[in-house]
Protein backbone atom coordinates (compact mmCIF):
# COMPACT_ATOMS: atom_id res chain seq x y z
CA UNK A 1 0.00 0.00 0.00
CA UNK A 2 1.49 3.82 -0.58
CA UNK A 3 2.21 5.48 2.06
CA UNK A 4 -0.02 8.46 0.92
CA UNK A 5 -2.96 6.06 1.14
CA UNK A 6 -1.92 3.94 3.69
CA UNK A 7 -5.19 3.61 6.25
CA UNK A 8 -4.33 3.33 10.63
CA UNK A 9 -6.76 2.81 13.09
CA UNK A 10 -6.28 4.00 16.78
CA UNK A 11 -8.12 1.61 18.56
CA UNK A 12 -8.58 -0.56 21.62
CA UNK A 13 -10.67 -4.02 21.86
CA UNK A 14 -13.18 -3.28 24.21
CA UNK A 15 -14.54 -0.09 22.13
CA UNK A 16 -17.73 -0.92 19.88
CA UNK A 17 -17.06 2.39 18.29
CA UNK A 18 -13.88 0.90 17.28
CA UNK A 19 -15.61 -2.56 15.97
CA UNK A 20 -17.77 -0.14 13.89
CA UNK A 21 -15.13 1.50 12.27
CA UNK A 22 -13.42 -2.40 11.58
CA UNK A 23 -16.65 -3.74 9.85
CA UNK A 24 -17.09 -0.79 7.65
CA UNK A 25 -13.40 -1.77 6.67
CA UNK A 26 -13.39 -4.98 6.26
CA UNK A 27 -17.22 -4.71 4.31
CA UNK A 28 -15.74 -2.39 1.95
CA UNK A 29 -12.27 -4.24 1.87
CA UNK A 30 -10.49 -1.83 2.78
CA UNK A 31 -6.96 -2.49 4.10
CA UNK A 32 -5.62 -1.05 7.50
CA UNK A 33 -3.38 -1.07 10.06
CA UNK A 34 -4.13 -1.25 13.26
CA UNK A 35 -2.62 0.19 16.15
CA UNK A 36 -3.70 -1.22 19.77
CA UNK A 37 -4.10 1.87 21.95
CA UNK A 38 -3.80 1.11 26.47
CA UNK A 39 -6.13 3.86 27.71
CA UNK A 40 -4.58 3.69 30.80
CA UNK A 41 -1.72 4.95 29.38
CA UNK A 42 -2.36 6.88 26.27
CA UNK A 43 0.03 6.96 23.43
CA UNK A 44 1.59 10.19 22.43
CA UNK A 45 0.25 9.13 18.80
CA UNK A 46 -3.62 9.22 20.58
CA UNK A 47 -2.89 12.48 22.24
CA UNK A 48 -1.79 14.10 18.75
CA UNK A 49 -4.47 12.76 16.70
CA UNK A 50 -6.79 13.61 19.41
CA UNK A 51 -6.33 16.45 21.29
CA UNK A 52 -10.13 17.02 22.41
CA UNK A 53 -11.28 14.16 23.24
CA UNK A 54 -8.17 11.91 23.84
CA UNK A 55 -10.19 8.87 23.05
CA UNK A 56 -10.67 6.03 20.38
CA UNK A 57 -10.94 5.31 17.32
CA UNK A 58 -8.67 7.19 15.84
CA UNK A 59 -8.53 7.27 12.26
CA UNK A 60 -5.27 8.21 9.86
CA UNK A 61 -5.33 8.66 5.94
CA UNK A 62 -3.51 10.22 3.89
CA UNK A 63 -1.71 11.74 6.80
CA UNK A 64 -4.97 13.22 8.19
CA UNK A 65 -6.74 12.41 11.21
CA UNK A 66 -9.97 12.29 12.00
CA UNK A 67 -11.98 10.89 15.15
CA UNK A 68 -15.41 9.92 16.23
CA UNK A 69 -16.99 6.76 14.60
CA UNK A 70 -19.93 8.74 12.76
CA UNK A 71 -17.16 11.23 10.97
CA UNK A 72 -15.24 8.46 10.03
CA UNK A 73 -17.66 6.28 8.48
CA UNK A 74 -19.03 9.05 6.57
CA UNK A 75 -15.62 9.56 5.85
CA UNK A 76 -15.10 6.25 4.84
CA UNK A 77 -18.32 5.93 2.91
CA UNK A 78 -17.74 9.35 0.83
CA UNK A 79 -13.56 8.71 0.32
CA UNK A 80 -14.51 4.97 -0.66
CA UNK A 81 -17.42 5.10 -3.27
CA UNK A 82 -16.25 2.29 -5.59
CA UNK A 83 -15.42 -0.48 -2.79
CA UNK A 84 -18.45 -2.75 -0.69
CA UNK A 85 -21.70 -1.58 -0.29
CA UNK A 86 -22.73 1.60 0.03
CA UNK A 87 -23.42 2.56 4.09
CA UNK A 88 -26.39 5.13 3.24
CA UNK A 89 -28.92 5.33 0.46
CA UNK A 90 -29.21 7.98 -2.04
CA UNK A 91 -32.74 8.97 -1.24
CA UNK A 92 -32.89 11.81 1.77
CA UNK A 93 -35.89 10.25 3.55
CA UNK A 94 -34.38 6.41 3.26
CA UNK A 95 -30.93 8.13 4.62
CA UNK A 96 -32.47 9.78 7.30
CA UNK A 97 -34.74 6.74 8.52
CA UNK A 98 -31.28 4.81 8.36
CA UNK A 99 -29.38 7.90 10.57
CA UNK A 100 -32.41 6.98 13.15
CA UNK A 101 -31.99 3.33 13.21
CA UNK A 102 -28.05 3.47 13.55
CA UNK A 103 -27.96 6.04 16.31
CA UNK A 104 -31.48 3.78 17.74
CA UNK A 105 -29.72 0.89 17.51
CA UNK A 106 -26.43 2.19 19.12
CA UNK A 107 -27.74 3.73 22.23
CA UNK A 108 -29.62 0.56 23.31
CA UNK A 109 -26.15 -1.56 22.44
CA UNK A 110 -24.49 1.02 24.62
CA UNK A 111 -27.09 0.70 26.88
CA UNK A 112 -26.74 -3.36 27.02
CA UNK A 113 -23.11 -2.75 27.39
CA UNK A 114 -23.50 -0.18 30.38
CA UNK A 115 -25.49 -2.72 32.77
Amino acid sequence: MAEQNKVILHGMWASPFVKRVELVLKLKGIPYDYLKEDLANKSELLLKYNPVYKKVPVFVHNRNTISESVVILQYIDETWTDDGPKLMPDDRYKRAQARFWCHSLMKSYLRTCLK
